[in-house]
């Protein structure tokens, strides 16, 4: 099984890009290191800037800088941004339909060990709620490298949510991603799964589980969580009448908030979100946490046999 970071592939393909695209700025804020823009500001040092740890003003810089004709790249950790600096991502870069691509990394519950302080579980229920900030959450090192390509080439501000461990490379190296489209990655007939991020792996395990068990599972990758794929979600959910929403995130306003305000009028449809409850995390290795919080494919496997029986 080959294993990568997304935030690394995150650090590769900005020098990628960089290469070719002149205009690309890339800033940061004191964690170049964790990020891995530190690979950009080695190779490009002209078009990188440390805010130091000043997200607001990053965002605030950012946002003039982009008016210059520029495109500019920011990152931090999730638990920052849109945290830390929600007004000014709200009223002075997506109100001003500025050309910055927010990249996070360090989300959800895989941080591990730096504990329940830095594990962001609430920044795509923040996110979504801003007009016109396009959300993607890649499910491994293939995908982070098509988006950033995609929203470095696609005018105004995007949100891509990144994690810290290496995770497994589900996609193949041909790999089209495209703004506000799913992907079946296995086919079934009894239940329907949509997840994005580390889960998608997850999702593909359990089904392996629930197939000996003769339960036929429809896995779905939906990394482009704004815009959405409706038309995806809708035909599927009526395929199976059973849809679990997998995610690394709060339950309350991430991925199966919305998938639930999609299915909202559909009839005869059992929908069940598997996420983190309304809780904070603690300090554990990222195997520890899955389990202890119901987000592993064993765990994933028993709420379903639960729910269907």
């Amino acid at each position: 099984m080959n294993l990568k970071s997304t935030r690394d592939a995150y650090g590769e393909v900005l020098v990628e890009v960089g290469e070719k695209k002149k205009d690309l700025f890339v800033m940061d804020a004191d964690l170049s290191m964790s990020t891995k823009t530190c690979f950009f500001a080695k190779k490009y040092p002209e078009r990188f800037f440390n805010a130091g740890v000043a997200e607001q003003n990053m965002i605030g810089i950012a946002s003039g800088l982009s008016k210059t004709n520029k495109t500019v790249i920011v990152s931090t950790l999730a638990i920052f941004a849109p945290g830390r600096s929600y007004d000014q991502i709200r009223n002075t870069l997506v109100h001003s339909n500025c050309n910055v691509k927010i990249v996070v990394t360090h989300a959800g519950l895989s941080i591990g060990k730096d504990g329940s302080s830095h594990q962001s579980f609430e920044d795509i229920a923040l996110a979504r709620v801003i007009p016109n900030l396009n959300i993607i959450v890649p499910c491994d090192a293939i995908e982070t490298k098509a988006a950033v390509k995609l929203a470095i080439n696609t005018s105004g501000p995007f949100y891509i949510r990144l994690g810290r461990p290496e995770v497994p490379i589900i996609n193949k190296k041909d790999y089209k991603f495209s703004l506000g489209k799913g992907h079946i990655l296995r086919e079934g007939n009894d239940i329907t799964m949509i997840g994005c991020g580390i889960m998608v792996f997850e999702m593909l395990e359990a089904a392996k589980i629930l197939e000996k068990i003769n339960i036929s599972t429809e896995v779905i990758n939906m990394p482009s969580i704004k815009p959405i794929d409706k038309d995806l979600i809708k035909k599927c959910a009526k395929k199976t009448a059973s849809v679990f929403i997998c995610e690394e995130h709060s339950v309350i306003g991430g991925l199966g908030s919305a998938v639930l305000e999609i299915l909202e009028e559909e009839k005869n449809i059992f929908l069940k979100r598997i996420g983190i409850e309304d809780t904070f995390g603690e300090s554990g290795s990222p195997k520890e946490l899955f389990e202890k919080y119901g987000l592993s494919a064993a765990k994933i496997v028993e709420k379903i046999k639960k729910y269907i029986n």
